[in-house]
């Protein structure tokens, strides 16, 4: 049971994440309001604006606590009510083709990412943080890696540092790559969920595009994410530690089950509309304020810490995770 004195340490940053999601919904009615349409969504308003507070001001530890709350927590809680949105039968309309095909690019980018962050001088440790974060799911990955490979807190601090900026811009570019390039809703959800960093950053990446990519993004991103687990059980394995190092939380989080049973019930037709329909605004309106409270953890400053042979590393190898996308893609046929 969480004492007391530890629900009232929550409340300044969670405060401020809300007040900043409250800005950006604001700003995304005004743009409605204007121009009769949403060129940039709330959620990714509260990334921009939380981030800019967060670089141009010293905040106060004390909104340390809540601000992570939002981030993570709240996050995983608006996963759980995006299940109800979701279908399992768009997972057996995909087959067992794409996937095959996410696995075959999560397996090829973690060998190519390496590759190049080891060409560019980088040690072997700090070569497979990065690949595994721009290969599977961006800092969750690499925090959950570090300690099977027994990596330094440097190498962690470096890794993430700039994974942290790169998915923020990768959020804010992707909806436009979308549109240039000519995507599908469908084809768009598959890349983004192929691509970008987190499970947060795919619902701000696909949300302006609408909810076919919102939905196939998700699932293709919660598919890369179960991935980890087992990958760093055979990398213990592989350097003598026999897994023992990871925990259930890694293997199977508990917001993919929850999300799981969500979309089970859909899928089965145990939520009436109504309770669907109050689901899916929850799941939006709680992350929007999980993108808050992500913008309010990065500081762009961080960038010049990382490094050059660091950030170049980090570029070639989410260069490379939209080549591999896209040609996965287009092989299997995804319209």
């Amino acid at each position: 049971m969480i004492s007391s004195p530890r629900l009232i340490s929550y409340i300044p940053g969670l405060a401020l994440s809300i007040a900043v999601a409250g800005a950006g919904l604001l700003l995304e009615r005004a743009e409605l309001a204007i121009s009769g349409a949403r060129p940039i969504e709330g959620l990714v308003l509260a990334i921009v604006i939380g981030s800019a507070l967060r670089s141009g001001f010293r905040l106060s530890p004390t909104f340390t606590p809540g601000i992570t709350l939002s981030a993570h927590f709240l996050l995983e809680c608006a996963i759980v009510a995006l299940g109800a949105s979701v279908n399992f039968t768009a997972i057996r309309e995909a087959g067992p083709q794409l996937m095959a095909g996410i696995a075959a690019v999560v397996l090829l980018s973690i060998a190519t990412s390496f590759s190049i962050a080891r060409l560019l001088g980088l040690s072997h440790k700090l070569a497979f943080l990065i690949a595994f974060g721009n290969s599977i799911c961006g800092n969750s990955a690499i925090a959950a890696s570090a300690p099977v490979i027994e990596a330094s807190a440097e190498d962690v601090a470096a890794s993430i540092a700039f994974t942290a900026v790169l998915g923020v811009v990768a959020v804010l570019a992707m909806p436009l790559m979308s549109i240039v390039v000519h995507l599908s809703a469908v084809q768009y959800g598959v890349f983004a969920g192929l691509t970008v960093y987190s499970v947060p950053q795919v619902l701000a990446a696909t949300a302006p595009i609408g909810a076919v990519s919102l939905q196939t993004g998700t699932l293709v991103k919660l598919i890369r994410v179960l991935m980890l687990g087992p990958l760093l059980f055979i990398v213990g394995l592989a350097r003598g530690l026999g897994g023992r190092r990871l925990s259930l939380a890694h293997v199977l989080p508990w917001f993919i089950v929850g999300f799981a049973i969500m979309a089970a019930l859909r899928s089965a037709d145990l939520l009436a509309p109504d309770r669907v329909s109050l689901l899916t605004s929850t799941s939006s309106l709680l992350t929007t304020v999980a993108m808050a409270g992500l913008g309010l953890s990065v500081d762009v400053r961080s960038l010049r810490q990382a490094g050059g042979r660091v950030v170049m590393a980090a570029l070639a190898s989410l260069l490379a995770l939209c080549c591999i996308s896209m040609a996965m893609i287009t092989l299997i046929g995804i319209v």
